[in-house]
């Protein structure tokens, strides 16, 4: 299977749809950056997503593994061979992946996560003891901050192992 041709493929079939790649993660549920991925031949989708995609555009998931439509000869030729690639890319579902990758990275992390929590903490109680208002609202800020910080690295994390195809 060569991926860069699939990705090349999935490319060119994205653009007779239309779509940017950020209209086209929308509507799969991944970000822009992972459809990139995919289209560079860096990932291969995982077969949840090339269901997904194989409905979109009126394709077999065989024919967008081979990166191109095929004849009815091609296409049992190309089957055994794109049917044992795709399996060894997704042993796991995709869902399994990513909860197996986000708890690895909260163990990964949890440390970080205390200390800042503890920091944002202390903060917020100098903040209340001083009677200082605006100390508190910035402690309130930082959480949120904080947690966005975690939520965006955990998920780029997850989609970076996720969606590559390796286990």
């Amino acid at each position: 299977m060569d991926m860069l041709k699939m990705g090349s493929f999935l490319a060119e079939l994205r653009k007779e749809n239309n779509l940017t790649q950020a209209e086209l993660g929308e509507k799969l549920g991944v970000t822009n950056k992972t459809i990139s991925r995919w289209e560079t031949g860096n990932y291969i989708p995982p077969v949840e997503m090339l269901e997904e995609l194989s409905n979109m555009y009126g394709m077999t998931i065989n024919e967008l593994l081979s990166g191109k439509k095929l004849s009815t000869e091609e296409y049992r030729e190309m089957a055994e061979t794109n049917i044992k690639e795709t399996l060894k890319a997704s042993a796991f579902s995709l869902k399994e992946k990513q909860e197996f990758y986000k708890k690895k990275w909260l163990k990964d992390h949890v440390a970080i996560m205390v200390f800042i929590g503890i920091c944002i903490v202390g903060v917020f109680v100098a903040g209340f003891v001083m009677r200082e208002s605006l100390i508190v609202y910035i402690s309130l800020l930082m959480l949120v901050l904080a947690h966005g910080w975690r939520n965006n690295t955990m998920m780029t994390y997850v989609e970076k192992y996720a969606f590559d195809g390796k286990n």
